[in-house]
């Protein structure tokens, strides 16, 4: 599908599909993992939407003489010299974000990276770029600023409706051993039981076994975790499994969807990793809740995850670690995750 399509969207041709890389919070570690992440020979395919300053900021923590340049259209990627730092800076940008104190929650940064993920948005819709990858950003600082959107996932969501309906989305985390596509995100667990549905878990199913097409899986075999205990020992410790799980599978099994299911939680991560000697029993594990889903997948190496979002017109990934600000401004942070976030995007583009 090319980009404009996927966005939705007439705009400008462009020979091929590039990344818009959002730069995150200026005040955590999403400017030294991108200095990192792209190393010394920047790919012609990225391009930065974030503040010119900070990125040079974050060279300098980093320690790579890297020189920074401001274009104002991604085309001009294919005219910069090797290992340039392409940085399209929104025109919105609040001021002095360079002069920030490192790790410290700013409502100024905070409004910085929505910019950054509207921009990239926009960049999207009119065709020249055709997915986005976005460093971390900081929900507090966010909230700071006045944008009440929980995370990058629900700000994503609404800008991908424009002014129709929000598309129905679904957080994935994959690793190279297990990916993991999750019913319910940023709930309570109280309010994640109750949204819980039939439909919901269905919803769920379709998002990614059309996700699978697109992002090329193998077979689109997917597993369901259950949401009890040893999924409800056939209604001993709950009934969600028969009565919301169970007829979700059937549905979606009749749509022509490899579901199957629902499994007990504690072991079903198991067969489904694929690790060297254990070839994954299936292509995806769908669970019913945020923790339930991700605690496997990060145990398994939070350096090496990736976070998608499925449903939208366009792809979308990014690490799967927040602002670090602990550590940011030391120029230690490691990139591995967000280099992955990277491949992941090119190789649904190239799919």
């Amino acid at each position: 599908m090319a980009p404009a399509a996927a966005a939705g969207a007439a705009g400008p041709s462009h020979p091929r599909p590039r990344i818009a890389l959002t730069q995150g919070d200026p005040c955590g570690i999403g400017p030294e993992i991108i200095v990192r992440a792209l190393g010394a020979r920047p790919d012609r395919d990225v391009f930065i939407v974030g503040d010119v300053e900070v990125l040079r900021r974050a060279v300098r923590q980093v320690g790579l003489p890297m020189p920074v340049a401001c274009i104002d259209d991604p085309a001009e990627l294919d005219s910069l010299p090797p290992g340039v730092l392409a940085v399209l800076p929104p025109p919105d940008l609040p001021a002095g974000l360079a002069a920030l104190p490192m790790g410290q929650v700013r409502a100024e940064a905070g409004a910085a990276a929505a910019r950054c993920i509207e921009h990239a948005v926009r960049w999207v819709r009119q065709g020249a770029a055709g997915a986005i990858t976005t460093a971390p950003l900081n929900k507090a600082a966010l909230a700071l600023a006045g944008i009440h959107w929980p995370g990058h996932t629900e700000m994503l969501q609404a800008l991908a409706a424009g002014c129709g309906d929000p598309p129905a989305v679904r957080m994935m985390l994959e690793s190279p051993e297990l990916r993991v596509v999750l019913v319910t995100i940023h709930l309570s667990l109280r309010r994640a039981i109750d949204a819980v549905t039939t439909e919901s878990v269905l919803q769920t199913l379709r998002i990614a076994h059309a996700a699978g097409a697109r992002l090329g899986w193998p077979g689109r075999r997917l597993a369901v975790a259950g949401l009890n205990p040893h999924a409800g020992e056939d209604g001993l410790f709950g009934d969600e499994e028969i009565r919301i799980i169970a007829p979700a599978i059937r549905l979606a099994r009749a749509e022509g969807i490899d579901a199957h299911g629902p499994f007990p939680p504690d072991t079903v991560f198991m067969q489904a990793r694929n690790a060297p000697g254990h070839p994954g029993a299936f292509d995806a594990v769908v669970a019913m809740t945020h923790d339930h889903g991700l605690i496997p997948v990060k145990y398994l190496g939070v350096e090496h995850g990736v976070n998608v979002t499925l449903g939208l017109p366009f792809v979308r990934t990014s690490p799967d670690h927040g602002t670090a600000f602990d550590i940011a401004g030391t120029g230690v942070a490691d990139a591995s995750s967000l280099r992955r976030a990277l491949a992941v995007a090119r190789s649904a583009l190239a799919a």
